[in-house]
């Protein structure tokens, strides 16, 4: 427990009752101590972390006004709002105006980490070759996971994702082809009702949303489908290596495909930019 020589928070409820989405208030063991003026708002923030991480602290949870909390920190308003906005930006917490307002801890999800690897490929941060990698790591834990688990259930979304992904081969639709096979990723990741690993997907999948927009629509490859329908084979008979070596090699040439691309794509670029 962070122990405090100032007052701890008060409980008193918000005068608005029936304000959605009811709150409660911290633990009576949540209180925080006053903090170094040097970079006090990194101090008044992973206090705030640390009482989330000990459970005093749940979803929900509405911080004391911002008078009391800067009393209990000793900083300025001023101080304590940079702290608050950037719990903010973390996803942390919700900051609502009005009397029936204050910080609020949020649910867990996973949208932080999609939007941070999201922004580390858009920056450059991150290349194909290493969005591979991790896919092929994550996917291999995915499908040793989901094969000790997986249900007729999830069986039965993965065969329909296959026949929307024919459908849209035979159509020629490129991008939802393309969305039926990164969909197919996640589906695989939701058999394994581990929402780590599902997170972690939703996060690379969203990355080749965002980079198959990026190149366009292209010729639609002709070895998915026979490599999904192999995989099906292994996973439905819960052949976890089968199935592992089968994806690995899937997702080793879809990146060089990719690379082929961006390559064509930039010697394109130079070209066309010697002409000018």
């Amino acid at each position: 427990m962070i122990r405090t020589a100032t007052k701890k928070a008060s409980r008193t409820e918000p005068a608005e009752a029936t304000r959605k989405p009811a709150s409660r208030k911290p633990d009576s063991e949540t209180a925080f101590r006053r903090v170094q003026v040097a970079r006090a708002f990194e101090d008044i923030a992973r206090q705030i972390r640390e009482e989330l991480s000990q459970g005093r602290l749940r979803p929900g949870d509405r911080l004391p006004a911002e008078r009391e909390l800067a009393v209990q920190f000793g900083v300025s308003r001023n101080t304590l709002r940079e702290a608050l906005r950037s719990l903010e930006i973390a996803g942390l917490i919700t900051l609502r105006k009005g009397a029936a307002g204050g910080a609020f801890i949020n649910d867990t999800n996973g949208d932080t980490v999609i939007t941070s690897i999201k922004d580390m490929f858009s920056l450059g941060a991150v290349t194909t070759e290493q969005i591979t990698q991790a896919r092929i790591s994550v996917e291999s834990a995915i499908i040793r996971a989901a094969c000790e688990v997986h249900t007729a259930a999830d069986i039965k979304k993965l065969r329909e994702n296959l026949e929307l992904a024919a459908e849209a081969t035979k159509r020629n639709d490129f991008f939802a082809r393309a969305n039926a096979h990164l969909e197919f990723h996640l589906i695989l990741a939701r058999s394994t009702r581990n929402p780590i690993l599902i997170v972690v997907m939703e996060a690379l999948i969203g990355v080749m949303r965002q980079f198959l927009h990026t190149i366009g629509s292209q010729q639609i490859a002709d070895y998915v489908l026979p490599s999904r329908k192999r995989f099906m084979q292994y996973f439905e008979a819960r052949d976890a290596d089968a199935a592992v070596k089968e994806m690995e090699q899937h997702l080793k040439r879809v990146n060089r495909n990719y690379l082929a691309l961006l390559g064509e794509r930039s010697k394109s670029n130079e070209i066309i930019a010697g002409r000018r």
